[in-house]
């Protein structure tokens, strides 16, 4: 990795593998933090990790009535299987697609996905306040289409962050009701790993993130270093004038996967709850989640491409694991043990 602050695809690719800035060891802004404004969008960064848990606790119980599952046994360690062969293949297809210069097929393939996720995450909202079935989805499909729209046709840094933060809390949901406490786990841990070797091994993750980025795809949320900065005027780029980007990014799934954790805690753990409604080991999953952030931005600040889901992951198993310590709930491990 190049400690130059030049542009240079590296940083771009290293960027969106990461899921934060890989801010180079020359860069004057990040060289001494001396003031609490330099640890704002990394405050922030966290706040959003909070909203999207909360939303996605929020919307859990929701969806699981509604039976928007993606398995129909939470329980069986295969789902976790088929859940990493499809991510396999996933990205299998979309790096052959960019080998052929479909970078034109790649958005639309994100797009669509996207529409499909907000689909599913506006009718579980709209249950909220109608019982006619039919009208809440054909709702749910305008709404869907209108936020796509906006997200492709101003993509402000804003709107890109309030939409996915929705995006990401409901696709938390989606499968926090999914995976039953074993089979997450050992979801997480094999993502860990697999992000661990497409980072630093193979590196083809920085080959998949250069590309997205450059495709200015909706799938990474952006933090501003300036409340002036525009993502549609400036982009991700770095200028000519300058030694640094004018915000950072976190990819959507370093928000999404330890939020699944969190959410199965909440689903399927039996414990008391002790403060705002949710019990200990889901509490101490989600200040899991934010110190497994916390470290990996401050790997990331050293200037190095950093795989996310190692400490992410970490984090929020060990919080959990805690908690369940604590408050003595382990019956999630009867028929394990």
């Amino acid at each position: 990795m190049s400690s130059e602050s030049t542009p240079d695809t590296k940083n771009c690719a290293a960027e969106g593998a990461t899921g934060g800035e890989v801010v180079t060891a020359d860069t004057p802004a990040y060289a001494s933090k001396k003031t609490f404004k330099d640890y704002i969008p990394f405050i922030a960064m966290g706040v959003m990790m909070i909203a999207v848990q909360a939303i996605a606790l929020t919307m859990a119980p929701i969806m699981n009535s509604a039976g928007y599952t993606a398995f129909e046994d939470p329980d069986a360690f295969e789902n976790t299987i088929f859940f990493i062969a499809i991510l396999l293949l996933f990205t299998a297809a979309m790096l052959l697609i960019i080998k052929y210069k479909g970078k034109k097929i790649l958005s639309w393939i994100i797009a669509g996905s996207i529409l499909l996720v907000l689909v599913y995450i506006f009718a579980a909202i709209f249950a909220l306040f109608c019982d006619a079935k039919l009208l809440t989805d054909i709702a749910a499909i305008v709404v869907a289409v209108l936020a796509v729209v906006l997200l492709y046709k101003y993509p402000e840094w804003y709107v890109i962050d309030i939409l996915g933060t929705i995006i990401c809390a409901g696709t938390a949901a989606i499968f926090g009701i999914s995976f039953e406490i074993m089979p997450v786990i050992l979801l997480l841990v094999l993502l860990a790993v697999y992000d661990a070797i497409s980072v630093y091994k193979t590196k083809h993750m920085l080959t998949l993130a250069e590309s997205i980025i450059s495709t200015k795809a909706p799938i990474l949320v952006v933090v501003p270093k300036k409340m002036n900065y525009s993502y549609i005027k400036e982009g991700l780029e770095i200028k000519k004038d300058k030694t640094e980007r004018g915000a950072f990014m976190m990819g959507m799934g370093d928000l999404i996967m330890p939020s699944i954790l969190v959410v199965s805690a909440f689903i399927f753990v039996d414990a008391p709850a002790i403060a705002f409604g949710v019990s200990l080991p889901v509490l101490t999953a989600i200040i899991g989640s934010l110190c497994g952030l916390a470290v990996l931005l401050y790997f990331v600040t050293k200037g190095n491409a950093q795989a996310g889901l190692p400490t992410l992951n970490g984090g929020v198993i060990i919080g959990f694991l805690v908690g369940c310590a604590l408050s003595g709930s382990w019956d999630w491990m009867q028929g394990i043990l």
